[in-house]
């Protein structure tokens, strides 16, 4: 690599890196905004940082405007996954969080005081000033179902039968991905002639490795903080990478013809693919207890 080259590389990770600090700054604006459901140790700065740098990285052609709603649905999903996760202490609690979200996202009065539903109101608020969202509101909506129905799987699994590793794995909506990839979609405006089924079976394609990369990357803190990991399901590490490389080369299969027709959301789903590769190899996004 020349100097020149070295030169060009910095100069673009130094805009990406500015763009990722911008998006930092708006996400703890909104985690101040709604202190029910973010002040709490787990959410350090670290997390609204590297949340902010997966996204930029993600879309080094984006500006941080263009990259709000991602932020912001990414946010909001770390505050329902902690909900889920680590609050509610019974079934009754985690069905109660789930039909709120529910009403919210058919147009139903969010819940005063309720940090949850109150901050869901407003991303949805938003989302519909997308020239987008009318073509796409049905897939919005199914893609939140999904991640709500995962999320609540998971939560019985943890206090009752292990699944299998399969099963797990075939419940990765609870990842979330899928759904605010469908938000950034929605707000970018990238609309044309390709089947939304193409997109969407790319994406989750790319959810399930980003699954597994999670699991690698986490595991410790898994077992520390009660939760499931598909490393607990009867697999080694060396089978799970195996699976990552097999479900990466699926992703990369599904993404190549959506380069020439949806570049940006190709290139995106890609990156953050690659991103969290190297990402989880070193860290998580979660602070301490």
């Amino acid at each position: 690599m020349t100097a020149l080259e070295t030169a060009v590389t910095a100069v673009e990770s130094g805009r990406i890196c500015a763009v990722a600090g911008q998006a930092q700054r708006e996400m703890r604006e909104w985690a101040a905004a709604y202190p029910g459901l973010y002040d709490v140790k787990v959410f350090d700065p670290a997390l609204f940082s590297t949340l902010a740098l997966a996204t930029a990285f993600s879309g080094p052609w984006f500006t941080s405007e263009q990259l709000r709603m991602a932020n912001r649905v990414c946010l909001w999903c770390f505050g329902l996954d902690w909900l889920i996760d680590y609050v509610a202490t019974s079934p009754a609690e985690v069905r109660d969080i789930a039909q709120r979200v529910q009403a919210v996202a058919d147009d139903g009065p969010p819940v005063p005081g309720d940090d949850l539903t109150l901050f869901l109101a407003a991303i949805l608020d938003e989302l519909k000033q997308a020239a987008a969202f009318p073509a796409l509101r049905d897939i919005w909506r199914d893609e939140l179902q999904r991640m709500l129905d995962a999320m609540v799987l998971e939560w019985e699994w943890k206090t009752g039968t292990r699944p299998s590793f399969e099963d797990y794995l075939a419940n990765a909506d609870n990842l979330g991905f899928s759904f605010v990839f469908t938000a950034h979609w929605i707000s970018t405006g990238d609309l044309d002639e390709t089947p939304a089924e193409e997109v969407r079976a790319a994406g989750r394609a790319v959810q399930r490795v980003l699954r597994l990369l999670n699991d690698l990357g986490t595991y410790e803190r898994d077992l520390k903080w009660g939760d499931l990991n598909g490393l607990m399901l009867g697999v080694g590490r060396a089978d799970v990478e195996r699976r990552i490389a097999e479900l990466t080369a699926r992703s990369r299969e599904l993404l190549h013809p959506l380069q020439a027709t949806r570049p940006r959301l190709a290139g995106y789903m890609e990156r953050q693919m690659d991103f969290c590769a190297g990402f989880y190899g070193v860290t998580d996004y979660w602070g301490s207890l």
